[in-house]
């Protein structure tokens, strides 16, 4: 076992790094219901994306434990799945099979940028202000899906949004969850690390219990098997490679997602790696990751393997740094977490209790909503490190934050965002601060906006 991990050479220990691996699964088992729930949106079947997220999750925890040998875990991107469901499927017209297609191009190109150097270069070229402003705006994207899907915010026809109806008692479910997590994490040790996990369970049982005393629309148990569950993963399984997935190639705003899925899965991946590998000391003196070349193809691989399995792109989860801060140093954390995700699928039936409650045709989720609002909270703490004595920096941190809220699109805020931004760069005369590899990732945005004007136009005509 020390032969394949290294836990003595890094001062750790087997019982060490399982306790630790056992601690990172309760900090982040949330996504699984979360992910079926949001995918469900965009036209998926929860049971079958509830046992990929499962099964696509060890695969690639244990494939970042034995390759790379670090703690860090892996699952469905939060953010990304919200953009696929309720971008890509809900507001472009994308079908889930189609989604999906898009996915497995993006994992299959993101894995050959990084067999290059290519990867590392793009990284390097990118401001970290960008970068934090990026985050920023995929924190608050998921916070707005959260309150919505949660009922605490609603459409309105004169303003747009407006406050939810707080007479409807699914609602103030939703909000007693939302205030239960926010003050958890306030609380230092593993009671905070596991806020979330904990608020999702107590507001759950709360919830059935005001159902039991007689309360409408609460959530409850449904009766499903592991049999069920695994049946409607069948059918899922391999849907990208349908005749309706490759369908996806006619329409030119296809390539803009593509692209927006490579680079927000950049970002994802390289800021959870840097802050795990500060707690483990696995930085070298210009701050970059030890190991990190192996990480990435970790993840890479695991970007692929996600859309035949019938899920949104993994990426590695900041709940990683769990497992530094408990004392893991090793690959045998990451694989804990994998086998425990795997075996999460036998108390399948549990989870039912986190699906979404409907009510007059709309889907309310007061359980998984208070997951999306808190961690859209935590990723919105990045504006703390943008420069915001720079102007420049200043506008496009804002454009491209408001504009994937606002848009309801991850790839609309950060393309209008990197555009802007080569502009005052160049009007202001700092051009030559700006890496070609920005401006010719704005001139991608430009062409792809343009070809699509272009398309719309000729229908017309």
């Amino acid at each position: 076992m020390n032969k394949l991990f290294k836990y003595k050479e890094r001062g750790s220990s087997i019982s060490q790094e399982i306790i630790s691996g056992v601690i990172v699964f309760l900090s982040m088992c949330y996504i699984l219901p979360v992910n079926a729930n949001i995918l469900s949106a965009g036209g998926a079947d929860y049971n079958a994306v509830f046992f990929a997220t499962a099964i696509c999750s060890a695969i690639c925890c244990i494939l970042m434990g034995i390759l790379a040998n670090l703690p860090v875990a892996l699952s469905a991107g939060m953010g990304v799945n919200a953009f696929i469901a309720f971008t890509v499927c809900g507001t472009m017209g994308y079908t889930f099979p189609q989604s999906l297609m898009i996915v497995l191009i993006a994992g299959i190109l993101f894995l050959i940028i990084t067999l290059t150097p290519i990867r590392e270069l793009i990284i390097k070229s990118i401001p970290k202000s960008l970068k934090y402003a990026v985050s920023a705006g995929l924190g608050g994207f998921i916070c707005f899906v959260g309150l919505k899907n949660g009922g605490i915010i609603n459409s309105d026809s004169a303003t747009f949004v407006t406050l939810g109806d707080f007479s409807n008692p699914t609602v103030l479910l939703t909000l007693f969850g939302v205030l239960l997590v926010l003050a958890l994490m306030q609380i230092k040790g593993k009671v905070g690390k596991m806020a979330i996990v904990i608020s999702m369970a107590v507001t759950a049982v709360l919830g059935v219990v005001l159902g039991l005393f007689g309360v409408e629309n609460m959530p409850a148990f449904v009766n499903a098997s592991v049999s069920e569950g695994f049946n409607a993963f069948g059918k899922n399984l391999g849907i990208c490679f349908s005749e309706e997935a490759f369908s996806v190639f006619v329409k030119p705003e296809t390539y803009v997602i593509i692209f927006s899925l490579i680079f927000v899965n950049l970002f994802d991946t390289t800021a959870t790696l840097i802050a795990v590998g500060d707690k483990v000391g696995l930085l070298d003196e210009n701050g970059d990751f030890i190991g990190g070349k192996k990480a990435m193809l970790a993840d890479a691989i695991g970007a692929v393997v996600c859309a035949p399995l019938g899920t949104s792109t993994v990426t590695s989860f900041a709940e990683s740094t769990v497992a530094a801060e408990s004392g893991a140093k090793t690959g045998l954390c990451a694989c804990t977490t994998g086998a425990l995700f795997l075996l999460s699928i036998l108390i399948y039936p549990v989870f039912s209790i986190f699906a979404g409650v409907e009510i007059n045709g709309v889907n309310f989720t007061p359980v998984t909503s208070l997951a999306l609002i808190s961690v859209g909270c935590l990723m919105f703490g990045n504006l703390k490190d943008i420069d915001w004595k720079d102007n420049i920096t200043v506008i496009t941190t804002f454009l491209i934050t408001i504009l994937m809220i606002l848009t309801y699109s991850v790839s609309d805020g950060l393309g209008i965002g990197l555009i802007s931004y080569c502009i005052m760069m160049l009007v202001s005369k700092r051009g030559k601060e700006v890496s070609p590899i920005i401006y010719l990732v704005a001139l991608f945005f430009i062409t792809a906006y343009f070809t699509y004007w272009l398309f719309v136009l000729l229908s017309i005509l």
